[in-house]
């Protein structure tokens, strides 16, 4: 099976424009270097210094990954991951 990545709006450029993508489980960090394989400088997006950007969340579950292991965070097999950059607003 896979893990499928809800990509945001900001992001898609660098999928094709694909708004969801399919990985195998392991960790965060996993999937956001097979998400740089197949889509270069999509780490450098959502990643600095190998820790997850100060405004990009991340969902595994809909549980946010710095509350549970950060970049370390496992994901399972048919669960989905959603990345969504913080948006300033007033």
């Amino acid at each position: 099976m896979s893990v499928t990545v809800r990509i945001p709006s900001p992001l898609r450029p660098l999928t094709g424009g694909a708004g969801i993508v399919e990985c195998a489980p392991g960790t965060v960090r996993a999937i956001i270097d097979e998400l740089e394989s197949a889509h270069p400088g999509f780490r450098d997006r959502v990643t600095q210094d190998g820790a997850l950007r100060r405004f990009v969340n991340v969902f595994v579950a809909g549980q946010d990954v710095r509350f549970d292991q950060g970049i370390d965070t496992p994901v399972a097999d048919g669960q989905e991951v959603t990345i969504l950059p913080a948006v300033a607003g007033g």
